[in-house]
């Protein structure tokens, strides 16, 4: 069978996209499928007016860099008129050097934690006012938008403008605490769908688990000098579970790849007292999902985020406050999950959901059409109010 037969037979009808014609003079009609790293692209042109560049300029203005595909098929058909000859013509391309799934050089990402330097500050005296830094869903391993190196990459400058921000707020508060927040979903895993993500993951799950770890030590460094007390805490979510039979978790609520990082990072920083000895971590209790800590006289409450429906937040903290005392006291909830930003409030209470570092969700997108607007969240509180709020990007 020849490969353009093949190509046919395996060919799918997809919507027809009206572009700018070539130039004023060329009417053509055209349609393009893209199919991950394959791209099939029909156009109906005027006789003898297109060739191979007809279709690279094409891809062009569809967003591509033609630079990154080469030509795997060409086929052309002549019909129409005497007076209006017109031609098909039909190209297939396949993106150079890479058939999904991607290889992730795992190296590089590791070295460009290692060298990633922070700007260096100094801690100030303890003062009465708190800051808390939620940060989440990074999904670590993830083919969709830019990938892991995009992901890691933007999360690297986010720590570091974390950092400034904590620093700039320090000119005008005299900050006493700092409550870091690991909000789950550190890593893809692939357990969440069943496995169907394996094939759109790139990095094993080592690998994820330890670019969460290295990301978090990171913070660590950058947020340690900032001031006298600092309390780093991580609660799991759904990505993180280790493992799931029949599509449900087999063990506790607390096993989860998202908390056991920062247990690692712990240990680490249980060797080095004279840099990290007023820093405290926070995981759930066993079989638990949530922690609560309290900082400059509020209580934070942090989950996930995956127990309740999208808005059914406030029904749900009611819920747990019922028989957790420490829920009950919670002035604010942190949560991740939803992936985009969302403040809300009932009376004094305040519920933060903090948007997603990783790019773009493919699946939301299809969905939805909403892409990612990457980011991580920051608070200034005291007396369990949170008077001044930013997204850092």
């Amino acid at each position: 069978m020849s490969d353009d037969l093949y190509e046919e037979l395996l060919s799918r009808p997809v919507g027809r996209a009206v572009v700018p014609s070539l130039n004023d003079e060329m009417e053509y009609t055209s349609s393009i499928s893209i199919q991950g790293n394959k791209v099939e692209l029909s156009l109906n042109v005027p006789e003898g007016t297109a060739n191979e560049g007809t279709g690279l300029k094409f891809l062009e203005e569809e967003g591509l860099n033609p630079e990154e595909w080469e030509t795997t098929s060409f086929s052309k058909s002549r019909w129409g008129s005497e007076e209006k000859p017109m031609e098909s013509v039909k190209f297939g391309y396949k993106r150079k050097a890479i058939d999904a799934p991607l290889i992730v050089p795992m190296d590089d990402l590791i070295r460009a934690v290692d060298n990633f330097e922070l700007r260096p500050f100094w801690m100030e005296e303890a003062g009465e006012w708190g800051i808390v830094v939620g940060i989440g869903d990074m999904q670590f391993g993830k083919i969709d938008g830019d990938g892991p190196e995009g992901t890691l990459k933007r999360t690297l400058h986010v720590i570091a403008q974390i950092a400034i921000a904590i620093h700039k707020l320090r000119e005008q508060y005299e900050i006493g605490h700092i409550f870091v927040i690991w909000l789950g979903d550190h890593i893809e895993g692939f357990t969440s769908q069943g496995g169907a993500n394996v094939f759109r993951t790139t990095l094993t799950l080592n690998e994820q688990i330890r670019l969460t770890r290295r990301v978090m030590f990171k913070m660590l460094e950058a947020v340690a000098p900032l001031a006298p007390r600092i309390t780093m805490g991580a609660v799991p979510g759904n990505h993180g579970d280790p493992q799931r039979f029949m599509g449900k978790g087999v063990t506790r609520y607390d096993d989860s790849h998202d908390t056991e990082a920062l247990i690692a990072v712990a240990e680490a920083a249980a060797m080095a007292p004279e840099k990290f000895g007023h820093v405290e971590f926070l995981v759930p209790d066993t079989d638990e999902l949530t922690i609560v800590a309290e900082i400059a006289n509020t209580v934070v409450l942090a989950a996930h985020g995956n127990h309740h429906p999208h808005g059914k937040h406030f029904e749900w903290w009611k819920g747990q406050a019922f028989h957790n005392p420490l829920a009950h006291r919670a002035d604010i909830l942190m949560e991740g999950h939803g992936h985009s930003e969302e403040v809300d409030t009932d009376g004094y209470r305040t519920r933060i959901q903090v948007p997603a570092l990783e790019s773009v969700s493919q699946w939301w997108k299809h969905k939805t059409g909403t892409i990612g607007a990457p980011g991580a969240f920051i608070g200034l509180v005291k007396d369990g109010l949170m008077p001044v709020k930013h997204i850092i990007r």
